[in-house]
């Protein structure tokens, strides 16, 4: 039947067969015939939800023009609103103050080291440099990049507040008319004054103006002074080369600063310099030919900014890094807003830092080595630095530091580098992964203070049975025989410990070091960095032991006591932190340690120092390979302080070896860390504190009285003759300068569960040892 039949059906009242049903109809419901009047609308479609009849898709888009339409109108009186304020970037600039614990003041510093430069005393290729680095659409941009700042924006909203993307003129706007605050209005602001400044000004005034007030380290603002700090040049005598490190410097100053880049901060400088580089290139602002012959460009020795000498630059630098960090995680700032935000911005600055405590330290360094260098007679002793961090373990306040000899001739702080190997000071790290993990030796023993190794040096370490490629030879090649952990500590036997971190797993002995604070990214896991072969710094150094002392709460040391700004107060995080090792590890490695004081490496610098007067001490001292460096970390009840020595070669910065030094040392005249900085230490320490004793939760370690007496075991008495400790009073330990690593003739000695039949013997050092393992012999420390 077709339609025209079935409407004249109905209007007869006749009924014939209902119509089909479209898919999307609904069936209808019992007791409603279809066409009744049950409420279904006369055409038969279902009446519409109230959710569909409130969000139509017309009113949604209605209202999303209309939002659109409000923005438009509120951006263009916001462009009617906001002027181009007054350029008043020096004026932005104030003296920070910097003072002691107690108010009282340390330095000031701000005066600022800038000089403008017309743009066209900048060398063309030289100012494309910072284009090309920036902002490749500058030349035909409007002055904005509005996806970047709708980021910014959202980012700022939304508490994330880390931003990228700005065009050169807002990073010109930024620095010349506002300020690095993290704030939707100042972005807005931002924004409009961009594109003002962008129409009213070229872009030759505009690139001008942003070389000229950006910040580039070293005190240095505007690309004048940054030529004079780094390459000791005027701008308009600076290469390509030069001005694309300038240029690369600007994302992260301190970071990219070669001088006291770290390993990661070197690379990454150096991945911008030619991400510079090939920008141009890419752009035709230079050839293929010209980029491929250009070489890094090495900057100069950097010099001390005004009213900083002494010690009081370190402290400074230390402030304003800390300080930095701070507002990167707190605020969101990058690097380089986080620089500009804080140097010579007006803050004033509460340092930890104790001034007799301060006093005592630098006295200290300049009676027992200091004072006893002349290198004028000897080559060595201008080699030699010394670093220094003394830290509240309960508070995790820094009380002390030592940066070297003075911030005008040694611009690097040697408190803070962690370019040096730490040595035998890690191996407590070992111990505390084996007791944190309750780790076991290969034959099922639990690793305690008294288990027994086999003290054999160039011992092959074992992974159940198979050889790992790895045989330290232990101090002067000493072997050892049966000799307990406690022993082992005591006088620093390498063997032991290679083969300790293979039995714990090397994987959770670098997590262990993490979680106590040392900077283990990118480090390897492998049974070379039980002898301290990382990079490590006194600062680091002393937050590790300060976290044993004050029994496995997290210290994360801290030089800043507060920090305000225009009535402004950065909250600064607690220095101390939760758990990150019970108690029961942490103090069983405080007990071990005092034997390392009492009847090990430290005894005749440490605990025969006629200063101690009954303190009582736990302590590790260290020496790497080659004798580079030297160390003693040590702590008592209520202070921690970590003391380094770096031999480091003047004029090129290379590791170097100390051997020689102060002239006062006997054959060879080894610096190792129970001489000069077990001295230091002791001097400092016991002139600085009153007796007390170690609260200590554990049956283990030489600082209680063992439980039972295992009749497996040597005592201490038995210990070999020829020890470390029993060398002149100069040299309380004498490093082996062999390679760690094991000849491939070599066959490997007993497990740890067997006895050698040999008494303890010492012999020659010997030389020219093939290295079996792959990791390269000079970065492997003795590790006494």
């Amino acid at each position: 039947m077709g339609r025209a039949e079935e409407r004249r059906a109905r209007q007869r009242g006749g009924h014939r067969a209902a119509p089909k049903r479209r898919r999307s109809e609904p069936a209808p419901t019992a007791g409603t015939a279809s066409g009744a009047s049950g409420g279904a609308p006369a055409s038969g479609k279902p009446a519409k939800s109230l959710i569909r009849r409130i969000f139509g898709w017309k009113k949604i888009l209605g209202a999303f023009f209309g939002v659109c339409l409000l923005g438009i109108l509120g951006f263009i009186g916001l462009y009617l609103y906001v002027d181009i304020p007054e350029g008043n970037a020096a004026a932005q600039q104030q003296s920070n103050v910097y003072k002691f614990s107690d108010g009282t003041i340390l330095a000031r510093k701000g005066e600022v080291n800038r000089e403008i430069v017309d743009l066209s005393k900048v060398p063309r290729k030289v100012q494309l440099t910072f284009v090309a680095a920036e902002n490749k659409s500058f030349y035909h941009d409007s002055g904005v990049d509005l996806r970047g700042t709708a980021r910014g924006l959202i980012n700022t909203v939304s508490g994330k507040g880390k931003q990228g993307g700005s065009t050169i003129t807002q990073q010109y706007v930024k620095n010349y008319y506002l300020n690095q605050d993290q704030t939707v209005t100042r972005k807005l602001k931002e924004l409009v004054i961009s594109l003002k400044v962008d129409r009213e000004k070229s872009k030759d005034d505009i690139l001008a103006g942003y070389i000229n007030t950006s910040y580039y380290g070293r005190n240095a603002y505007g690309i004048q002074a940054a030529a004079q700090a780094y390459y000791h040049v005027d701008a308009q005598d600076l290469s390509v080369a030069q001005g694309a490190y300038l240029a690369a410097l600007l994302q992260a100053p301190s970071q990219y600063d070669w001088a006291v880049a770290t390993k990661t901060g070197k690379r990454l400088v150096t991945q911008r310099w030619n991400y510079v580089l090939d920008n141009m290139v890419e752009e035709g602002w230079l050839s293929k030919s010209d980029r491929d012959g250009l070489h890094f460009p090495y900057p100069k020795e950097p010099k001390g900014a005004p009213g900083l000498g002494g010690q009081k630059g370190y402290l400074v630098e230390l402030a304003n890094q800390q300080l930095e960090r701070q507002l990167m995680a707190q605020e969101g700032l990058t690097q380089s807003q986080a620089e500009n935000a804080v140097v010579d911005k007006g803050w004033t600055i509460t340092l930890n830092i104790d001034r007799k405590k301060q006093a005592a330290l630098e006295k200290a360094v300049r009676t027992q080595l200091t004072g006893k260098l002349d290198p004028k007679k000897r080559k060595v002793d201008g080699a030699i630095q010394a670093g220094a961090v003394s830290v509240d373990p309960k508070t995790g306040r820094i009380v002390a530091l030592y940066g070297g000899q003075d911030y005008y001739k040694h611009y690097f702080d040697n408190a803070a580098r962690s370019d040096y190997q730490p040595a035998s000071t890690f191996k407590p790290v070992i111990l505390a992964a084996a007791l944190e993990q309750n780790a076991t030796t290969q034959d099922g023993k639990p690793i305690t203070a008294s288990t027994v190794y086999d003290g054999t040096s160039r011992r092959q370490v074992l992974d159940h049975g198979a050889k790992v490629g790895f045989a330290p030879p232990n101090e002067d090649d000493v072997d050892y025989d049966k000799i307990t952990v406690q022993q082992a500590m005591n006088k620093s036997v390498n063997s032991v410990f290679a083969q300790m971190g293979v039995d714990v797993g090397m994987d959770k002995v670098m997590a262990t070091a993490g979680k106590l604070g040392m900077d283990t990214k990118g480090m390897q896991a492998v049974p070379a960095q039980t002898l301290g072969s990382m990079g490590a710094s006194p600062l680091e150094m002393a937050g590790i032991y300060a976290t044993f002392a004050n029994h496995g709460y997290k210290v994360t040391p801290t030089v800043i006591k507060s920090a305000e700004n225009r009535g402004r107060t950065v909250d600064m995080p607690n220095p101390v932190g939760g758990s990150v090792i019970s108690r029961t590890a942490a103090d069983t490695v405080t007990s071990v340690l005092t034997g390392v004081v009492d009847d090990g490496t430290a005894k005749r610098s440490v605990a025969d120092n006629p200063l101690r007067d009954g303190q009582q001490v736990a302590g590790k001292t260290g020496t790497s390979d080659e004798n580079k460096s030297a160390w003693f970390t040590g702590y008592t009840p209520d202070l921690v302080t970590s003391v380094g020595l770096f031999g480091e070669d003047p004029k090129t910065k290379a590791h170097v070896s100390m051997k020689g030094a102060t002239g006062l040392l006997p054959p060879p005249g080894r610096i190792n860390g129970g001489g000069y900085p077990a001295q230091i230490w002791a001097t400092y320490t016991f002139g600085v504190t009153d007796k007390a004793s170690f609260d200590l939760n554990t049956t283990q370690g030489a600082a209680v009285e063992p439980t039972e007496t295992p009749t497996w075991t040597h005592t201490p008495t038995q210990t070999p003759s020829q020890t470390p400790t029993e060398t002149p009073s100069q040299t309380p330990e004498s490093p082996t300068e062999t390679p760690s690593q094991t000849p491939p003739s070599q066959t490997p000695s007993q497990t740890p569960t067997q006895t050698p039949t040999q008494t303890p013997t010492s012999g020659p050092p010997t030389t020219s040892i093939s290295p079996e393992n792959p990791l390269d012999p000079e970065n492997v420390p003795d590790g006494t």
